[in-house]
């Protein structure tokens, strides 16, 4: 009975590291589910940038690495399906945040389910940037899952929601994805998943080297 719990305990850690950091195991994901893999990737995309609840899924660093999966694997990762299917799960991520902030925002904040440090720094956010936060808020973690939920929470006007949001959508995915296929197509990397798995997981570091560079500089002001 103590060894099936270990294996259960030990499984679990497995898929909750396989979630938290699906950018780093991306080639023995597509090894062992095939085409699958873009469900997978909508799904992930889209609860990171869709549900406020779930704001630690990988983003950037996700769409880095399947750009560069894309190039040094096109056999296994599609370069022409993964840009729209992101494209989409971004759009619609973010457009589900908004009605949730809208419908629901008050009450949760009031229950706690969500950390309200959060919102109030995507409401920082958007004091300081303006409509344009929503395009802003796509390169910055945390803050990108926030600030749709803000802007609805605020009856911000959709059609203006909805043009920041299909712009940053699509800025968002060309620059990172770009920037991966970029990367991954160096002919030293395209042979070596070693390497590529390296970049990946020092791109998956920037966010929070961002993060904590920023606040010393902003400490220091």
């Amino acid at each position: 009975m103590l060894r099936k719990e270990i294996f259960m305990e030990a499984y679990a850690m497995y898929f909750i590291d396989l979630i938290l950091h699906l950018d780093k195991h991306l080639p023995e994901i597509m090894m062992a589910y095939g085409h699958l893999i873009y469900a997978i990737l909508f799904m992930v995309v889209f609860c990171e940038t869709g549900l406020v609840v779930t704001p630690f899924l990988p983003g950037d660093s996700l769409l880095f690495a399947c750009g560069a999966l894309a190039a040094a694997a096109p056999e296994g990762m599609d370069i022409k399906i993964i840009v729209p299917i992101f494209l989409l799960s971004a759009v619609l991520g973010d457009a589900c945040n908004y009605m949730i902030g809208e419908h629901l925002g008050i009450h949760m904040i009031k229950k706690n389910i969500i950390k309200k440090e959060h919102v109030d720094k995507a409401s920082a956010f958007y004091d300081k940037h303006g409509h344009k936060a929503i395009f802003l808020a796509r390169f910055v973690p945390i803050v990108r899952t926030f600030a749709p939920f803000v802007a609805g929470i605020g009856k911000m006007h959709y059609l203006t929601f909805a043009h920041y949001n299909v712009i940053g959508a699509v800025v968002w995915v060309f620059l990172f994805v770009g920037g991966g296929y970029f990367f991954g197509n160096i002919p030293a990397i395209k042979h070596n998943f070693t390497l590529v798995t390296l970049g990946i997981i020092v791109f998956s570091l920037l966010p929070v080297l961002y993060e904590f560079v920023g606040k010393k500089i902003l400490g220091k002001k």
